[in-house]
């Protein structure tokens, strides 16, 4: 059924006649006749009829009438949605795992409300299992994630935002104490700081450990990026974490680095959606972004 047969029919409606409908929508009036014809045809049914030199209503057209309102007005919500979109209108679920959060995802941010100041961003810190497995089941529409953790499959489509080192770092004075994570067998007194265990650079340094056979004394498990730095940078222990989260700290002299043979190990960060999912003007525009300037 064509959505213009609707609207020549509501037209006549309003104007009161063919003739009339037929100036507003600028066509024949043989154009109108043969649409409400059409029209006709396929409900099988008269929804005008001739008395005296006028077309009146039927019961069929008459009770038609809110049916072509309620199709026409769902249209023109259809077109308000789309204009929506193109407007960067809308709402956007987006997690991310908890140091890109911190210090790569904040100059997206920036960005991305400049540039789409109506729309309305979800964010959630999460760790990287947790995200891939919301993508999988649909209920968020984008993460920032380590695509290290893998199990990725073939359902989740990710884009590259850029790949970052990681460093062992712990106080000038600790490390004077502690300069050797390199020889196997040691026990040494002091506590790794780090976040959950499902941290993917806590599992690697940890593997590392259990490789070289050194034992720290316990672990210290916190969820805040600043508090683990702040404990380290107060002498309290050592952290292994992605370069760019203690970036400043190194080169103030707070903290600095202790040589191990994890030395050049790097993580990879993506933005991934799920395959399926649909790319609105608000995800494009977020995925631009991180992969913009999160690899800054």
């Amino acid at each position: 059924m064509e959505l213009k047969y609707l609207q020549t029919f509501k037209t006549i409606i309003e104007e009161g006649s063919f003739s009339r409908a037929a100036e507003k929508l600028s066509y024949t009036q043989s154009t109108i006749t043969f649409q409400v014809q059409q029209l006709e045809q396929e409900l099988s049914a008269p929804l005008f009829e001739k008395i005296g030199r006028r077309m009146v209503l039927t019961k069929a057209g008459e009770k038609l009438i809110p049916y072509v309102d309620e199709v026409l007005s769902s249209v023109d919500k259809m077109k308000n949605f789309t204009e929506d979109l193109s407007q960067l209108q809308g709402d956007l679920h987006v997690a991310a795992a908890e140091t890109m959060m911190c210090y790569k995802i904040p100059a997206v941010l920036k960005k991305f409300h400049e540039q789409a100041p109506q729309a309305r961003l979800f964010l959630r810190s999460m760790n990287c299992y947790d995200i891939r497995d919301a993508l999988l089941k649909g209920s968020i529409d984008l993460g920032v994630f380590y695509q290290d953790i893998g199990g990725l499959g073939s359902s989740l489509t990710t884009y590259p935002i850029g790949q970052y080192p990681l460093a062992l770092v712990a106080s000038p004075k600790i490390r004077k104490q502690f300069p050797d994570f390199i020889t196997p067998g040691q026990q040494l007194p002091l506590p790794f700081i780090i976040n959950e265990p499902a941290c993917v650079f806590r599992q690697i340094f940890e593997a590392y450990l259990k490789e070289k056979d050194i034992t720290l004394d316990h672990t210290i498990e916190l969820w805040s990026i600043p508090t683990i730095k702040n404990l380290v940078k107060n002498d309290m222990g050592v952290s292994y974490l992605p370069s760019f989260s203690v970036k400043k700290e190194l080169e103030d002299g707070e903290l600095c680095t202790i040589d191990s043979e994890l030395d050049g190990k790097i993580i990879t960060a993506v933005c991934g959606r799920h395959k399926n999912k649909w790319i609105s003007p608000l995800m494009q525009l977020f995925i631009d972004l991180v992969c913009q300037y999160g690899s800054v």
